[in-house]
């Protein structure tokens, strides 16, 4: 009788431990290959093309695209120091882009140039509230880690991550403009839903979102 009840608890032990690593066997780290910093069109005309989306296609964007877009929001230029795309107060580098896809969330580390899987869940609905949005294959989260920020500045860490964030969403404007992707960014993102399924802490603070993808064609008559 006791080995069966031993091995009853065994079970529902195996069973438990199973379930909460569901997601991380379910989704998989992405290696993202290096980018291409050789492409591009001129700065004039990538300023001449950046505009807001609003109707976009459901189709996928490949995975080379997605790493260039990464690097160009907030990748490594300078390897040997580390320092990025987008200038941040006190080189404190306090934003970390959350990838919101259909089939979950990943987190981007630039230092591996990685996708790390975080949730795999679809919460495109609390990424983006508006229904437009919701058809963006890739929707981006900019989070801003206060505990990155020096403490003296605290009062001014809304303005910083703020600031940070708006240059990076304008440096994928830019890339967009250049690959003749879609783009718009949005306040409209559910934060305290988002933040809980997300699991931030108090000092994550959810900046804004921008929305990516192919635009929606329009119809031919």
């Amino acid at each position: 009788m006791k080995a069966v009840s031993a091995t009853i608890i065994l079970s529902i032990f195996i069973t438990c431990c199973i379930g909460s690593l569901s997601w991380a066997e379910s989704l998989q780290s992405i290696q993202l290959v290096p980018p291409d910093t050789n492409s591009g069109i001129p700065l004039m005309k990538a300023l001449n093309h950046r505009m807001s989306t609003k109707a976009f296609a459901a189709k996928t964007i490949p995975l080379e695209k997605l790493s260039n877009l990464l690097w160009a929001a907030f990748g490594i230029n300078r390897k040997d120091s580390g320092n990025r795309t987008v200038a941040t107060a006190m080189n404190c580098q306090d934003t970390d882009i959350y990838v919101v896809l259909k089939k979950g969330v990943y987190v981007y580390k630039a230092k591996e140039h990685t996708l790390v899987p975080v949730l795999d869940q679809d919460v495109r609905s609390l990424a983006a509230t508006q229904e437009y949005a919701q058809v963006a294959p890739i929707n981006l989260i900019y989070v801003s880690d206060y505990a990155k920020i020096a403490d003296r500045f605290q009062a001014k860490k809304p303005s910083y991550a703020a600031f940070h964030a708006g240059a990076i969403s304008q440096n994928v404007y830019l890339y967009c403009a250049f690959e003749g992707l879609g783009t718009v960014v949005r306040d409209s993102v559910d934060r305290t839903k988002l933040r809980d399924v997300l699991k931030l802490r108090k000092d994550q603070v959810i900046v804004m979102g921008q929305s990516v993808g192919y635009p929606q064609q329009a119809p031919t008559q």
